[in-house]
């Protein structure tokens, strides 16, 4: 029991006398808010108290940092050893556009890269292809062979800076590039750190950049866990992705439950497929949240989340290492909760929801910039979201003590009721026979969908408040500088692809995408096939091919 039998006893009594207070004034109130619920819709009780929090058993349940159930961080330093790393997303028009960019923001104090690709790229496509027109450099940078990528990290220190890579379906062919590149500037694989997002299970579920179906997408997530494992040690082969899920509508109890049933997916895959040890790749998961606008709920849902995966690894799955208990994430603030409307409200609640990360334990942390609903970000804008956290970071003194929220009567609760909603969720998938089966059956789909249906109708009808959208709306229009990509540079790059084609070595080229397919209808693990195709200059999309060939090409069904 977490509080003395008598404390209880007290606290019950002068709880009693508090409620006959409240009914008193409430009689008096002409106008009262009936529901008081988080972004979510949790409910929200009006006080805490010890009763709240009775049952918790502080060994197994809170612990101190570094200790079982790392509900209070996996570093026993917290933020005192190292702040968290401020990993800034960036990417837009050419390979040399965004390495500038990166410069620019390495030069400004950030401390790790994190890349954005455009949609041909996400989607596995290079900018020749009809399907890819129009797209180049919008939403993130073009990148089509090798060669693009060597301009992309031209002057970056890959042996010293860790950098993420947003890509799913084409994962295994940008990595390969990743690898190639450190090889060629003489850095070995064993130096080189960083993750890719490589995340297809969400991508059925919410985000939807999709290529092969579900059962081959994972055979390639694993292919990139065990190469990881064995030749690139300091490499996330994984970022088991909630982000999308939010920004899809989900509510945090979803985004909780559903991201980490995806990551124990991924865990039983590798062990059946490769038959690999589970400590000997756990260690190199890692997650990726949003910290949407409600500070508490945030907070409350990345605690739940370290302490549902601790107990995951070392029950559901044996690990003995401490470090596979651990769950390592990155976050970034909630770009579904910007608005268009006096954009420059967007720093507030992007600083808040910066904090809720901060104070919820993230390891690392990107805060969007205040005219990204508009346009990919400008140089000011960026500037203004890294200022954020290096003022969280060195002014607010969130950082000097580790969890300070610990203990809470409301925060404890609120991360107890979120734990064992999501276990509902995780259990509910299991009957259903996994994560696979339950997106074959539409289920988080449509949980989705509700959920995201639902919240629209709370703030259309005024339920949920969205500052200069429902309420305090203004007449007058706020300008703000947008960032413009210039339609030339799909002209210069489809004309550098097809002088890479005219004078790589085709027959080298053939024979790699050749040596790929058999790989892959033998099930063969597909990296050194990946990395040998690359350095022959073969490009994403003739990657890519290869698996829609071998493996088909998958389409989402429509769910109603």
């Amino acid at each position: 029991m977490y509080f003395a039998k008598e404390l209880l006893e007290s606290s019950s009594r002068m709880r009693q006398r508090w409620e006959d207070e409240v009914k008193k004034a409430v009689a008096k109130w002409a106008d009262q808010k009936e529901d008081w619920t988080t972004v979510s819709s949790l409910d929200i009780k009006r006080l805490y108290t010890p009763e709240d929090i009775k049952d918790l058993n502080f060994e197994e349940d809170i612990g101190y940092p570094g200790q079982y159930p790392f509900i209070r961080g996996n570093q026993v330093t917290g933020y005192r050893g190292k702040f968290w790393t401020f990993r800034m997303f960036s990417g837009f028009g050419s390979a040399y556009d965004t390495n500038q960019r990166w410069h620019q923001l390495l030069k400004a104090g950030q401390t790790g890269l994190s890349t954005a690709f455009d949609f041909p790229t996400l989607m596995g496509y290079d900018t020749d292809d009809p399907k890819a027109r129009g797209e180049c450099g919008k939403c993130g940078v073009a990148i089509d062979t090798l060669e693009d990528f060597m301009v992309l990290v031209d002057g970056i220190p890959m042996d010293k800076i860790t950098t993420s890579m947003t890509i799913n379906p084409p994962a295994t062919a940008l990595w390969a590039m990743y690898c190639a590149a450190a090889e060629i500037k003489g850095i070995p694989l064993t130096k080189i750190g960083g993750t890719i997002q490589n995340d297809m299970l969400k991508e059925f579920i919410a985000q939807k950049t999709l290529m092969c179906p579900p059962e081959p997408s994972v055979k390639l997530i694993s292919d990139t866990v065990e190469f990881g494992t064995k030749f690139v040690p300091r490499w996330n082969t994984i970022s088991i992705s909630g982000y999308h899920i939010r920004e899809a509508g989900s509510t945090a109890v979803q985004e909780l439950a559903f991201t980490l049933r995806d990551g124990m997916e991924y865990v039983e895959d590798v062990l059946k497929r490769k038959g690999l040890d589970v400590d000997s790749f756990a260690p190199r998961l890692s997650f990726f949240f949003n910290s949407h606008i409600d500070f508490f709920e945030e907070i409350a849902k990345l605690r739940a989340a370290r302490r549902i995966w601790a107990k995951a690894m070392r029950d559901r799955y044996k690990a003995k290492d401490e470090r596979s208990w651990w769950m390592r994430f990155h976050t970034q603030t909630a770009g579904c909760s910007l608005t268009a409307q006096q954009p420059y409200n967007n720093v507030v609640r992007t600083a808040t929801e910066a904090l809720a990360a901060v104070l919820g334990g993230t390891q690392s942390l990107h805060t969007n910039s205040l005219d990204e609903v508009w346009c990919l970000p400008t140089d000011h804008a960026v500037e203004i979201a890294l200022r954020t956290q290096q003022i969280i970071a060195e002014e607010t003194g969130a950082a000097n003590t580790i969890d300070p929220l610990a203990g809470s009567y409301f925060v404890e609760a609120l991360t107890n009721e979120m734990e064992e909603q999501a276990w509902d969720y995780i259990h509910k998938i299991d009957d259903m026979g996994g994560m696979i089966e339950a997106i074959h059956k539409g289920f988080p789909q449509m949980e989705l969908a509700d959920a995201a249906y639902k919240f629209q109708r709370q703030i259309d009808s005024n339920e949920k408040i969205m500052v200069g959208v429902n309420k305090y709306v203004t007449e007058d229009e706020q300008d703000i500088p947008l960032l413009d990509i210039d339609d030339a540079i799909e002209t210069q790059q489809i004309e550098r692809l097809t002088e890479v084609k005219r004078k790589r070595d085709s027959k080298a080229a053939k024979k790699s995408l050749d040596d790929l397919k058999n790989a892959c209808k033998k099930g063969e693990n597909v990296m050194p096939y990946c990395i040998e195709a690359v350095k022959s200059l073969c490009s994403v999309q003739e990657i890519c091919d290869v698996y829609r060939e071998v493996y088909g090409e998958f389409r989402d069904p429509a769910m109603y």
